[in-house]
């Protein structure tokens, strides 16, 4: 009988003791993992939660920030050339700046995780955003350098930091997270993105209200200058400059962060580190400090190797050449594009429905700016926090795809109801202002969390990284999609220095493509698996007896010969009795 030795509790187990004695390294695998599965859930998962999720509160406050400090920069920078309002282009250059910076960052950080692992990467990317968010804050134009080719470079550099957040973020928490809730806290993580929107909007708000004095003395942007130019100068610097604030505050306990057991197991292959470290990481410590001899004899020992897969170019073409598990790959970042060119399309038009809604304009500058951050208060609160929280209620009860899949029918629907009765929405804007709210309702509520939850699980541990980051980069392009090309396709047709609906003569026709973009969302997602309640290694085909089991991935439903059953009161989570 397996007999545990000294040490550990009731609410932190010696796994080091519970399975030393298995010589078998793929059962001692299986044994450590079952005990992070099915640990209850206590703070060492809230933990991971939160400093997973600061760092999706930056990304989405530096992105949204943008949004309502563009106007601003027009003030400062465009004053003299266009009247206080910035150009069109250099407005769409800089936002797909960081875009394109993203892809760049969700792809490279994803493949750099899968190489030398999650806690190596962890906190460098948070690193990039925190001197890009402030460089852009401290920039200027000069005679030799326009404002916006500053804008433009730190904020490709901030989006490769903030591409790197998606895959390390998801990837961490899945692989920390007991299977029961794993779906609650990824979505958790992601649902941040809502509280830094709303945060951006927050900001904006005061700084608008603290230097009320100033901006009251201009009617217009064309007429801020002098004590006027001055504060909105400030002011777009403060809003952009704090989106360092949370990121230096989580970085610690990001760069303090251990390495995910299943790395260290599956890519690393250092079973006895992979051991203490679960052990460390269940009592708040960086990581598992092994007993050096025995993880040396270990590693050195030929005749005892795990059953997974190495980690090669050759295995990643033969994995994903096999339909089975290519489609997942293809259903993960195709159901992301499309999400992403809808998505980010239809927040272009957050305008159209401020001015449905009565909050543009206003008798000086300071009731513009005011009126703007309150109207995206009221637009984030509406539909976006709801639906983000929603899901993270209800994705491990009612599952990923069929969240996924209603959201991508719902919104078929509604886009083709904004689409196709344009012209009759427009007198009655609070329909219109309803249909945006559902849409943003069931894109959180949907596709847009899920999207991020899904390619976090189905993945092998050896390649899910760099999966998530190939699925995470798809939608980024999407999103690049979005900002270049129904950006301009909406305003088509448009006569010059048109305002309001008129500027956007296409509009309606764009949100009919969003509708087959929704609608092709939705045979994508048939491709991907449901996850809920499903162990990472069950989806990846490594437990004998499941439907998804693939010999070839290893796995051992058997005990080895130096591990005799334990009783039921001795046996570890996950142990057969």
């Amino acid at each position: 009988m397996a007999l545990k030795t000294s040490g550990g509790n009731s609410a932190f187990r010696n796994v080091a003791g519970d399975y030393s004695h298995v010589s078998n390294l793929s059962e001692r695998r299986r044994l450590a993992l079952a005990d992070v599965d099915n640990a209850p859930f206590s703070w060492m998962h809230v933990r991971a939660v939160v400093v997973a999720g600061v760092g999706f509160f930056t990304d989405a406050y530096d992105i949204f920030a943008i949004n309502l400090a563009s106007s601003m920069l027009g003030v400062v920078f465009w004053q003299d050339s266009n009247h206080g309002l910035i150009t069109s282009s250099a407005d769409t250059a800089i936002k797909v700046a960081t875009s394109g910076g993203t892809v760049i960052g969700q792809v490279g950080f994803g493949w750099l995780a899968d190489i030398v692992g999650r806690k190596k990467m962890y906190g460098v990317e948070l690193m990039i955003i925190i001197v890009a968010t402030l460089a852009q804050a401290l920039s200027s134009d000069s005679p030799a350098m326009s404002i916006t080719g500053l804008l433009i470079f730190w904020r490709v550099i901030m989006g490769i930091g903030i591409g790197g957040d998606y895959p390390l973020s998801s990837i961490i928490t899945s692989e920390f997270a007991t299977t029961k809730w794993r779906g609650a806290m990824m979505g958790s993580v992601f649902a941040m993105q809502g509280i830094g929107q709303f945060v951006a909007a927050m900001v904006a708000l005061i700084v608008t209200v603290g230097f009320k004095e100033s901006l009251q003395t201009a009617t217009t942007f064309g007429d801020c200058s002098g004590v006027c130019g001055l504060a909105v100068d400030k002011m777009w610097r403060v809003v952009i400059g704090f989106g360092a604030v949370p990121g230096c505050i989580a970085l610690y306990y990001r760069l303090t962060i251990p390495e995910t057991p299943r790395f260290t197991f599956d890519v690393s292959r250092d079973v006895e580190k992979a051991t203490e470290d679960v052990k460390a990481y269940k009592e708040g410590k960086a990581e598992g400090r092994p007993d050096e001899i025995r993880r040396a004899q270990t590693i050195n020992d030929e005749t005892q190797q795990l059953e997974i897969p190495k980690a090669s170019w050759a295995d990643f073409i033969q994995h994903y050449g096999q339909w089975k598990y290519g489609k997942i790959l293809l259903g993960t970042a195709g159901s992301w594009f499309f999400l992403d060119v809808a998505f980010y399309g239809l927040g272009l038009n957050n305008t159209i429905i401020l001015t449905a809604i009565n909050y543009t304009g206003g008798v000086d500058v300071y009731h513009r700016f005011r009126k703007a951050a309150v109207g995206n208060l009221i637009l984030v609160c509406a539909g976006a926090i709801p639906g983000y929280w929603v899901t993270v209620a209800t994705v491990d009860t009612i599952g990923r795809k069929p969240i996924q899949l209603m959201g991508f029918v719902i919104l078929t629907v509604l886009f083709c109801i904004i689409g196709f009765a344009y012209d009759k929405l427009l007198p009655t804007p609070k329909a219109l202002l309803a249909l945006y709210v559902l849409a943003q309702f069931f894109f959180n509520f949907g596709p847009n969390a899920t999207t991020f939850i899904v390619p976090g699980e189905c993945f092998p541990t050896r390649y899910r990284s760099t999966s998530h980051g190939l699925s995470a980069g798809a939608g980024k392009l999407g999103a690049i999609v979005a900002q270049v090309v129904f950006g301009p396709l909406q305003r088509k047709g448009a006569a010059p220095g048109a305002t309001g609906t008129a500027a956007s003569p296409w509009l309606k026709h764009v949100m009919q493509i969003f509708a087959l973009f929704m609608f092709c969302g939705i045979f994508t997602t048939f491709l991907i698996p449901e996850t809920k309640r499903k162990s990472l290694e069950e989806l990846a085909g490594e437990v004998p007896g499941t439907p998804s089991y693939n010999p070839t991935h290893g796995g051992t439903g058997k005990q080895s010969s130096d591990s005799s059953p334990a009783s039921p009161a001795e046996s570890a989570p996950g142990d057969k009795v």
